[in-house]
């Protein structure tokens, strides 16, 4: 891999490691050419074909895997063709290409990567060509194994904990295997989006199970149903060692990230930093690397994380207002108001009552016990009012 690009950053990250009271080590995948591990399955999967004189490579992504195929065929001058749903967004599109060049085909098929996937298959089928797998391949597991040859390499003994992001299982059934042999003494926390647990699920089934359906915000990790190589290698762990981190939570990990050390990272790639708070009083004193495994952001999702960040922490909430229709009673409300508190949504529809309207409000704020004061005021003045930031259908419907 050395002729291809370097070994990707260790590097000991003093603000995790204050707060956790912990050594906090961060191997910086999202520094990879293709700013994610998937170069590396890539390359190794690839090799082996083309030094057995395949000539031909077809993969279906949405994201991180497109990316790392297309710089591994430029790499070695063999045609591509990769599979993208049509949804992609253009950004990820545009990146593929240009890792690709005239090399690789991209085709855009299907609104969702199960229907990508089905017909990617069958081309390559068609036309006699390799299918890379993004995590479901031996070839690929061993490639991302090269993750923890390098973190044993980087430290002067092997890491009393590694976190691991899990989505298909290709990053962590090739780091787990690897370690199990050259660093057994080494605990491991697998996590995984909360709103897609497929190793979770698998692990309770003993056998992978489809879990449908998924919470798609993690994009590069929520992935329905674990790779069946890949549980080979991971149905022994531990189901109290599978994190689950939720979406929101990742959210606010992804800024403090950016805002407070200046890394970009993508929802999957936040995974294994967001999960040190799960691991908290377990890892004091000890070393802990931490796998941030890719950095493929879209700022243009900046506002929604934002927006998810400050729900999850309380600082920001939505509720319907039932307004008295009398002189005065906005005027009132606004009192309640407190100097910190910020109207960010006001939407008011008077229908057929005479005597209240509906209004949609959103809060911001900067300590939630000011909704406990803003509340408490509400309910002793007789406004009626109904909290719907945790409500799903109506948050997607309203906000």
């Amino acid at each position: 891999m050395r002729s291809v690009f370097a070994a990707t950053p260790l590097q000991r990250n003093a603000f995790l490691s204050d707060r956790y009271n912990a050594d906090i080590w961060l191997k910086r995948e999202d520094l990879s050419p293709v700013r994610s591990y998937k170069i590396r399955g890539a390359y190794n999967a690839l090799s082996k074909q083309v030094a057995a004189d395949q000539t031909r490579f077809v993969c279906a992504s949405a994201g991180n895997h497109a990316q790392g195929v297309a710089f591994i065929c430029a790499h070695f001058g063999v045609h591509g063709v990769i599979f993208m749903p049509v949804t992609t967004p253009k950004q990820k599109i545009d990146k593929t290409r240009a890792f690709g060049g005239d090399v690789i085909e991209i085709k855009l098929v299907g609104d969702y990567v199960d229907d990508t996937l089905a017909a990617a298959q069958d081309y390559c089928a068609s036309v006699g060509a390799h299918f890379l797998s993004p995590f479901d391949d031996l070839d690929v597991i061993e490639g991302q194994a090269s993750v923890a040859v390098e973190i044993l390499a980087g430290l002067p003994k092997a890491p009393d904990m590694m976190i691991l992001p899990v989505g298909g299982g290709g990053l962590s059934s090739g780091i787990t295997t690897y370690m199990a042999d050259m660093a057994p003494v080494t605990e491991f926390r697998l996590v995984e989006p909360l709103g897609a647990r497929s190793l979770a699920v698998a692990l309770q089934d003993r056998a992978p199970s489809t879990v449908r359906p998924i919470d798609g915000f993690v994009d590069g990790a929520a992935v329905a149903r674990i790779g069946a190589k890949n549980f080979e290698f991971l149905r022994r762990t531990q189901v109290d060692h599978v994190l689950a981190a939720p979406e929101d939570r990742i959210c606010g990990t992804i800024l403090e990230m950016l805002n407070v050390e200046g890394i970009v990272l993508e929802p999957a790639g936040a995974l294994a930093v967001d999960a040190l708070q799960d691991v908290r009083e377990q890892i004091v004193g000890k070393t802990v690397v931490c796998v941030t495994s890719g950095g493929n952001f879209d700022f243009e999702r900046l506002p929604e994380v934002k927006e998810r960040s400050l729900r999850f922490s309380g600082l920001k909430k939505y509720f319907i207002l039932r307004m008295p229709q009398r002189p005065g009673a906005l005027k009132e409300f606004l009192s309640f108001l407190g100097p910190d508190d910020d109207i960010s949504r006001f939407e008011y529809l008077k229908k057929s009552a005479r005597n209240f309207g509906s209004v949609l409000i959103g809060f911001e704020t900067k300590e939630k016990e000011a909704f406990e004061r803003l509340f408490a005021k509400m309910e002793e003045r007789g406004f009626s009012y109904r909290d719907i930031t945790g409500d799903q259908v109506l948050s997607e419907f309203l906000i």
